[in-house]
């Protein structure tokens, strides 16, 4: 496929407002591993494309690059292609006909951002941002931690989900994210995203302790970004290789993670 015939260039540009700033670019982020982010994403994507919105998503989690795994997709190209410098991210995005959106995949294992000096980091930030112009939204899911690739991709002005579950070592990692990024980006969007947990109540428990750390030592006020509650399904959507919100989409699960696309969908208008 080339630039001229990508799924980017096919589409009407997206609203005037976003276009060149970064504000459309939607972090997922955590500090920590195993927290859920990349289900999110995929699911956060779908959401976003079944209210009608254009969505791209990339896939930027360094070495463990997932989301065409758990869709069960088999790309002809992905990152690695870009890394390379074989491909632009344009040439490399393809159209996920089930969700209605378009994807930029990774490679498992190759570790190929982590690779990259800040001035070809900083590149791709960019082709991003610009390929905004053509996307109402595109969602970031990246690697868990705070290293070069993690902080320069989430340096865009669109919001940050930072993804905890409650457990010590995600609230203490998600802490740490909150305070670099706050650090390199003063007056950063950035919102805690409660996942995996029994109720609201429990998920509005994490969200205060989280908020109490943020403002006595950061004196920071994250907002709430959503509650995302335990829900069985989410892992057959997994297993299954298949999109919650399209095998599952009456799932708790699915309905939090849509209440959260429409939250993000408010705040753009």
């Amino acid at each position: 496929m080339t630039e001229l015939e990508s799924p980017m260039t096919q589409r009407p540009d997206a609203h005037p407002a976003t276009q060149g700033t970064g504000k459309n670019l939607i972090t997922v982020a955590s500090g920590k591993g195993g927290v859920g982010k990349t289900i999110l994403s995929t699911s956060l994507a779908h959401a976003l494309a079944n209210a009608g919105k254009k969505v791209l998503l990339f896939d930027g989690d360094v070495g463990l690059a997932n989301v065409d795994i758990q869709l069960g997709l088999m790309p002809e190209f992905d990152l690695a292609s870009v890394i390379a410098g074989d491909k632009k991210l344009s040439e490399v995005a393809f159209h996920y006909e089930e969700g209605n959106f378009d994807i930029i995949a990774g490679r498992s294992g190759s570790g190929s951002l982590g690779t990259l000096d800040s001035e070809h980091l900083a590149a791709i930030h960019q082709e991003l941002i610009r390929l905004g112009s053509v996307y109402d939204f595109i969602i970031l899911d990246l690697g868990a931690g705070i290293d070069e690739a993690v902080r320069t991709l989430a340096s865009a002005s669109g919001p940050k989900l930072v993804v905890t579950n409650g457990e010590p070592t995600s609230l203490t990692d998600a802490y740490a994210f909150i305070k670099v990024t706050h650090q390199q980006q003063t007056g950063s969007d950035t919102r805690i995203l409660v996942n995996m947990v029994k109720s609201k109540n429990d998920g509005q428990k994490v969200y205060d302790k989280l908020l109490t750390a943020c403002r006595n030592f950061l004196k920071l006020d994250p907002p709430l970004a959503g509650i995302v509650q335990q829900d069985d399904r989410v892992a057959g959507a997994i297993r299954s290789q298949a999109a919650l919100l399209s095998r599952y989409p009456t799932s708790p699960a699915a309905a939090d993670i849509e209440a959260i696309a429409a939250s993000l969908i408010r705040g753009s208008v």
